[in-house]
Order: C-alpha cells, then structure tokens, then sequence
C-alpha cells in the first residue's frame, strides 16, 4: 500500500518533465551533493537548443559518458583475493570433463579466469539482464584503494547480494546498467581468441547504449554486425504501438581476422564476374574452360554490349558443342583478379558466357570462398528457435512450466555456435550469464550431431528463486541450481539419442565455486600481523580449507587450464595430486621427506608445489631446490 506524501507538488520535478518532453536530449544523470545519481537539465545543451548561434560550453568530444564510468572502469582493474573451489558432489563426470560450471559473481570469476584462459576463448555468448526496469543489474562498488579493496574481498559475500532491482524511475537508469557491463565486457575481450568472436543478445532498452559501449570495447572496426532474430510466434497484438517480434544479437571480434560460416552456397547460383561501376582490367580466359550455351560459331574481335558494362574482345574465339575453344582475352569492369580467376578455374570454378555481349558469370569453387557469411536475420520461428521454443524445451526437460523466466531456445545458440566453430570445433565457449544454461545444453547437443570436442564454460550467480516460483516449489532454491540440474538432465538425454560417432560423449562438467581465499588475512598483509598473534598464524591457510581446494587456487595462479585430468595418488604414505601426468604435482601436507621429494622429482613435473611449513625440517626446505634442480631442471619449484 502506498503511503500519502504529505507534503506539497514538487513543481522543479514537474518542470524537469515538461524539459524531458520537449527537448530529451537535455535531460541526463548526474551526482548530487549526496553523492546520490539523479535526473537533470543539461543546462550548457539547452541554452543551445534555445539559441541561434553556438553556444559556449564544455570541450566536445565523441564518446560515451554517464556518472560511474570512471569507478566502472576501476573496477575491471581492480584485484581479487579470491578463489575457486571445487564441488565434486555437484559436478557430473568430475575427474574426466573439460567442461566447467563455476557459481559466484560473474565479476570474480572472470578475473580468477584471466591468467588460465587469455586469449583462448573462441565464442563468448552472453544474455545479459536487458534493463527493463523489472529485472536486476549487479552492485558494483571498488572505488576504493587497492589495499582497502584487498580487505574487504575477503569478506564472503552472502547468497546474491550483490543484485539490486533497477526500476526505470531510478535517476540511474541507464548508469547502473552500463556500469555493470562495462567491467564485464572488457575483462571478457581479453579471453577470446585472436579470431574469437563475442554475440550479445539485447532489445530495444539498451541496444543503442550496449552499440557504443562496445565499440568502445572491441573497437568499431571490429564490430561485425546485428543480427535481428525473430524471438516469437506472435505478439501481443493488444498493442497500441509496434508490436514486438524480435530482439538483437550484437556480434564483435576480437580483430578483424574473423569468418563467420553460415551455410555453403548453391551449387546452382552463378554470379556476375563484371560490375559496371568497377575499373576496367583485362582478364586471359585459357582454353577449353569457358562454358556457354550459345550456338557453333565464330565471334571476331571487338566491342560488346554497351555503356559501363561493354566488354572488348582482344582476339577471335571459336565456340563448338557449348564450349569457347580458343584462349582470349577480355576487357572489362571485372571484380576479380587474374591471380583469383586461375586459383579459382584450378579449383574447380565453372566459367560461363551464354549471351552475345559476352557478360562473365562463374559458378565458385567449392572451397571456403563458396561459403556464406551468417545472415543478419535469424527466423525463429522457421529454425524453431523462439521463445515459446525454450520454453517447451524446458518443460520437457523439467517437467515443470515456467521454470525459469525467458530461457533462450537451443537452436538460436546453435546457431551462432556453428557459425563461430565451424573451421575449428575443439575450442571454448564461455557464457557467463548462464541463466537456464541453454549454451551448454546447445555445445553438448552440437557436439553429439557433429563430433566436435567444444567445451564450455559456465558462469552463473547463486540468484535466489522467487518462493511463490514454480521453480521454488520444486526445490530449487537458486538458479545456479536450475542450471546444473539442466545440464545433467540435458545430457543425459543426448546419450539417449543418435550420436556422432567421433564425439566423446562428454556430458559432465566441473562445478567450481568463487568463495574468499583460501589464504589467512596474513598471507596478504604479514606486516599488521602483532606480535601477539604470531604463534596461532604459522599456519598461513584457513583451516576449513581442504587439499582439494588449496590444487585449483594453485592452478588458477599459475595459469593451468582448470579442466586438465587429475589424479590423487599416495607415496611415500603422503597424498599427492598430479595434473596430467607432468603439468603440475602437489603436496599439501605436513612432514614432508627428502625421499617424497626424490619420487616426485622423477616425475620430470613442469611444476611442483608445496606447504611453505610442510616440510618434515629445515635442511628438506633448503634441499628441495637442490634436488629438483638435480633430477628433473625443468620443474619450476613453489610454496604456499
């Protein structure tokens, strides 16, 4: 129930309105002395649009600005005393995947993921929230000095905290929104390939604001194109406007060096070799390899057709049973080189002359030049790719209605994962809006048609489910859950069916949980560290952290890929964990022996890693750079 305002009309708020609806580009976000975000008059603007002449004001510049931008900015540069840690009980498969799904803040993960996996994501696909004014944004707040900031994340957040609703009356509208993705979206520019390619879903409420953010990003050179997909079988035809049929995908490359495949072209469509407002070359045609269907005859040397496309023939040819027997040359407006015309008839190119002004056509060789780029139109409801689509591929899978609010269909991420993997399918594909978790379904069910080895990356925020939700009544309590649980059962479905038989049937996934370090406040900050404490810190690591999760906060700082097989073994009557036979052996435990060491050095590991106080002495510690150095040079040593 609202409350009455008890007070007088606010007439600077009515007034600010009356400037809004006449002139909307006045009207934008500032602080006030509160330090609070709030609407007002762009006065420098107004006096422009009230005036005749140019007003003075401001230095101009072309870019994207809203208040939080510079504390946006900060916050993607900012550091983490955060970890990883591994759920084995949530996980499907754990010790053999290379599929991960990590719960925690997008935020946090993306940076815990920048040393293991710069530049070595091929497709990222987000669906972000799309700011509708009913759905949450994440509080981002790192305007803070770096040791300030070391302290505080070290703080565990508690369950979703950090989602705050964004209701379009809010004075920050559109800031917050833009605050949250810019950190996201720089970090996330920094793991894809050289070729990898980012594809934003968005509609109309900030489609136009997330186009400049991203240019800014990946660079406008980079920006490939939009791609408009029909998201329903109908609309809501009680609408009084336009009614809504479609949303965007907003697709960048990392570089320019990108090649999107969407299908191969008809073997039957020839184009023209001659555009009329080219520069005019002259091409040599060998003989024997010009088709045509005009009659046996002799054409003599001269010019055809007319205007800017005429042609001059430099030398008689002789045409027998629709073949031009001669070799001649031509002069004309061609859109190909002489160089491409021979690589082109080498591989396969059929060149055909079936009019009297001789206009070149060629039916392409079958090689990647013959493939089509992605189009820019994606037909939900012909590729049974819309709404109404993911939500009954939900409730197959569930058994439920409605048990997530607008999961994306399976085909459309199909889609676009075909076209970025077509040339390479053992790559990674990350989303770390996961939601329903439709890539991951989408990569495993791609894999299972074509026998690719893709492996994605999941990230989702342990968001907590509504109780009055479908999803709720069921037992899910949030939608990191929902998540996992479509993953398994999606799986599981998959194997039911028909299978490639060069796909490894990896249905599994690793869940990986962001949580504080694993390392006391100590570990960062030795120097606060009284006297008086010192005896209770020798141990330097928390005491309910397990051996398990001290491996993947050392994989994750030593840029080891955290899919990697792993093995638990016992020697010497110590566990030791060895991560794909030589990539990295570990030992976390006390009274470590010169002969464990001995053992592990045969290993030959490229790295090795221990307790700083695990060893059984002073002389082993001293020793253990000694005998690596002997028996296996190529290992790089550390303590925790």
């Amino acid at each position: 129930m609202e409350k009455l305002k008890m007070h007088s009309k606010d007439l600077s708020q009515d007034n600010l309105a009356k400037i809004q609806a006449a002139f909307p580009n006045c009207v934008t976000e500032r602080k006030n002395a509160q330090g609070q975000i709030e609407l007002a008059i762009d006065f420098d603007l107004l006096r422009q649009e009230l005036s005749a002449n140019i007003v003075e004001g401001p230095q101009e510049r072309y870019r994207l600005d809203w208040p939080g931008k510079r504390e946006a900015m900060l916050t993607a540069n900012a550091p983490i005393a955060k970890t990883l840690r591994p759920a084995r009980e949530e996980s499907v498969n754990f010790d053999d995947t290379e599929n991960l799904f990590i719960e925690g803040d997008n935020l946090d993960a993306l940076k815990l993921l920048q040393e293991t996996y710069l530049g070595k994501v091929k497709m990222i696909y987000i669906d972000p929230p799309y700011n509708t004014g009913k759905d949450f944004v994440y509080e981002d707040d790192f305007a803070e000095s770096t040791e300030e900031f070391l302290q505080r994340s070290n703080q565990k957040d508690e369950q979703g905290n950090r989602l705050v609703s964004n209701p379009e009356s809010s004075g920050r509208f559109h800031s917050d929104w833009l605050s949250m993705m810019l950190p996201r979206l720089r970090l996330a520019r920094n793991l894809l390939t050289e070729d990898g390619v980012v594809f934003i879903s968005i509609d109309d409420n900030e489609q136009a604001g997330l186009k400049k953010l991203c240019d800014e990003i990946f660079g406008d050179k980079n920006f490939i194109g939009t791609i408009s997909w029909s998201k329903k079988r109908k609309g809501s035809f009680l609408s009084k406007k336009i009614v809504s049929l479609h949303e965007y995908l907003l697709v960048y490359g990392k570089t320019e060096n990108v090649k999107l495949f969407g299908g191969k072209a008809d073997a039957n469509e020839s184009q023209p070799l001659i555009k009329r407002t080219n520069n005019k070359s002259t091409l040599t045609f060998p003989e024997n390899t010009v088709q045509t269907k005009m009659g046996d005859r002799v054409l003599k040397a001269g010019f055809y057709g007319e205007g800017s496309s005429s042609v001059e023939l430099h030398e008689d040819l002789t045409i027998r049973d629709g073949l031009i027997l001669t070799g001649f040359k031509l002069t004309a407006p061609f859109v190909w080189s002489q160089t491409f015309l021979n690589n082109q008839i080498s591989n396969g190119a059929k060149v055909v002359i079936n009019t009297e002004n001789l206009q070149v056509r060629v039916f392409k060789a079958e090689d990647e030049d013959s493939f089509k780029g992605l189009s820019s139109i994606i037909n939900g409801v012909s590729q049974q790719a819309t709404n109404e689509d993911g939500y009954e591929q939900l409730k197959e899978i569930f058994k439920l209605d409605n048990i997530i609010d607008y999961p994306k269909p399976i085909n459309l991420i199909k889609n676009i994962i075909q076209a970025q993997t077509f040339w390479e399918r053992d790559s990674y594909i990350l989303d770390f809006f996961a939601g329903s978790a439709t890539t991951a379904h989408a990569v495993m069910q791609f894999n299972a048609e074509d026998g690719g080895n893709r492996k994605f990356i999941m990230v989702q925020l342990p968001e907590a489910v509504d109780e009055k939700h479908e999803a709720y009544k069921a037992g899910y309590k949030t939608i990191a859950e929902i998540s996992k649980e479509r993953i398994r059962r999606a799986g599981a479905q998959i194997l039911e069916g028909d299978c490639h038989e060069d796909w490894s049937k990896d249905i599994g996934f690793r869940v990986l949980k962001v949580d504080t370090s694993n390392m006391q406040d100590v570990y960062y900050q030795p120097q606060q560290l009284d006297q008086k404490d010192l005896f209770a810190s020798v141990d330097n690591i928390k005491p309910d952290r397990s051996s398990e999760d001290l491996l993947f906060q050392v994989l994750l700082d030593w840029g080891v890929d955290l899919t990697l097989p792993i093995r638990r073994e016992s020697i010497q009557g110590k566990d030791v964990f060895i991560v794909d036979d030589n990539a990295l052996v570990a030992c976390f435990e006390q009274g470590i022996s010169e002969a464990l060491i001995h053992e592990l050095a045969a290993l030959n590991p490229l790295r090795a890693v221990f307790r700083d106080n695990g060893f059984a002495s002073d002389a082993v510690k001293v020793n253990v750079t000694q005998i690596f150095k002997q028996r296996s040079p190529i290992t790089e040593v550390k303590a925790l």
